[in-house]
């Protein structure tokens, strides 16, 4: 079936069990599903969600652990013409309530139903009953293809919903009926997308409960896969293993390895291109998708530290605090329009669209004589230290390259002095002293960027997908000495 062009979710995943019934689509820390399998389960799962009154065009929230039931229970919510809403399984109660209000879904997967009192809902390790059928339902197209989640700068909630259809969507830069890794977590966004787009294009698709740099590692050689997605912390944590580990995999059937959600730091950029040349990828974009701007490795030597030129009918433009375009090269707001094929509306939220029709997602940088744009961080992030603009992505590229730094986190706190302080937050599993980090520090930053404070912590302190919410941690220390 096909509308305006569009091809149905359901009919390509009948269409791959029927031509592709034995082979592996989805991969997850040994459990396997055959195309046959997925079509099955999903169909099942679809009937399932229905009787517990699921239809079209409604909201289905999962906080379901990156496994093959999250993947099958996303296919099943498609074909009941329902829009998935994924949101962390490890959201604290007040946060995962506020969601659920706001989304007002007609099912939660994967919590305790007396977290959400009124609503159906089924816990993480949720079975479907025996006898339920595994027929399939009527071809249907949702409304919404998905609606992740953004606390933005403000921590309230708002669903970011993609007004497109939920169809098949080509993807360029994967590849058909071969094989991709894609270790990031399901709730976010590239993630979700490059999972369910990969499977649909008939490749065998590994993904992981959590991420693991040498197993990921270890699926590329294994699966001789053409496609990694990875965000800058993946790379890093990869890169950091023992050399003779690292290099002990077979990484040459990778065409493309695709990073994104986070600025890379440049001595890492430059080892992985030295590793696996052009085939490193840089996408910018977001959760609106507003423009996607891609730069391969060739390229990004040509224009080191860019995220790429618009492309396509899309478009960025700077402007600065008052409305007006900058000369090029200086930094203000980044903001995007679309060539038309992309929407999105929010909920929770209002769009500040121009007059003309961009907008912003909050990032700074500049745009060079040739169109390419640069960043430098997030416009709510910005740490001003008496009258001084620093950029903590900037600082924290300098401390991730450390050996002994897994993950770092940079934030402004209150300063009596200068208005704020530089304060670093470190995971260091290896262990690190306070007076190496600031040699290290000294030696590669102007002294006015070099944080005053060091915090040690137990655990990484970005999310599986890389993101940090530097304005909560700062939030939660404004208090501390």
């Amino acid at each position: 079936m096909e509308t305006n062009g569009l091809i149905s979710i359901a009919e390509r995943l009948a269409d791959l069990a029927a031509t592709r019934s034995n082979d592996v689509l989805l991969e997850c820390l040994g459990t396997t599903r055959t195309a046959t399998e997925i079509e099955v389960s999903s169909n099942r799962l679809a009937n399932f969600f229905a009787s517990l009154g699921v239809k079209a065009d409604d909201f289905v929230t999962i906080a379901l652990p990156n496994s093959t039931m999250f993947v099958e229970s996303v296919f099943a919510i498609w074909k009941l013409g329902a829009t998935p809403q994924p949101v962390s399984p490890k959201l604290p109660g007040a946060e995962l309530e506020a969601i659920v209000e706001l989304a007002d879904p007609s099912l939660v997967l994967g919590v305790d139903p007396l977290r959400v009192p009124g609503r159906a809902a089924l816990a993480h390790d949720f079975t479907v009953p025996e006898d339920t059928p595994d027929t399939p339902q009527p071809v249907r197209f949702a409304r919404f293809n998905r609606a992740p989640t953004s606390g933005g700068s403000t921590g309230r909630p708002k669903l970011i919903i993609d007004r497109r259809p939920a169809a098949v969507h080509e993807d360029p830069l994967l590849p058909t009926n071969g094989a991709a890794v894609i270790p990031g977590p399901l709730y976010h966004t590239a993630p979700f997308q490059m999972t369910t787009r990969s499977i649909l294009l008939g490749n065998r698709t590994v993904m992981f409960p959590a991420f693991d740099p040498e197993a990921t590692l270890a699926a590329v050689a294994r699966t001789r896969a053409q496609y990694l997605y990875a965000v800058p912390t993946m790379l890093s944590r990869m890169w950091k293993l023992d050399p003779h580990v690292r290099d002990s995999y077979d990484l040459t059937s990778l065409k493309v390895l695709l990073h994104t959600a986070a600025p890379c730091p440049e001595w890492l950029k430059r080892a992985w291109l030295g590793k696996v040349g052009n085939a490193l990828t840089e996408l910018y974009s977001s959760s609106e998708g507003a423009v996607k701007l891609i730069i391969r490795g060739d390229d990004w030597l040509a224009h080191p530290g860019s995220v790429g030129k618009p492309r396509g009918g899309d478009e960025i433009k700077i402007l600065d605090e008052d409305g007006n375009e900058p000369p090029a090269g200086t930094i203000g707001n980044v903001y995007m329009r679309s060539n038309g094929d992309r929407d999105f509306e929010y909920k929770g939220a209002e769009r500040t669209d121009t007059a003309d029709g961009f907008i912003t997602v909050g990032d700074m940088g500049h745009v060079d004589a040739e169109g390419y744009l640069y960043l430098a961080d997030r416009r709510t992030d910005l740490i001003l230290r008496g009258g001084a603009n620093i950029f903590p992505a900037e600082v924290e590229a300098v401390l991730e390259a450390h050996p002994a730094v897994r993950s770092v986190a940079v934030v402004g706190l209150p300063d009596d002095d200068l208005g704020k302080r530089v304060h670093a937050i470190v995971d260091s599993p290896s262990g690190v002293t306070e007076g190496e980090l600031r040699t290290f520090v000294t030696e590669r930053l102007v002294a006015y960027k070099c944080p005053e404070s060091y915090e040690f912590v137990d655990g990484p302190v970005r999310d599986e997908a890389g993101k940090v919410r530097r304005s909560a941690l700062a939030a939660q220390r404004a208090g501390n000495p």
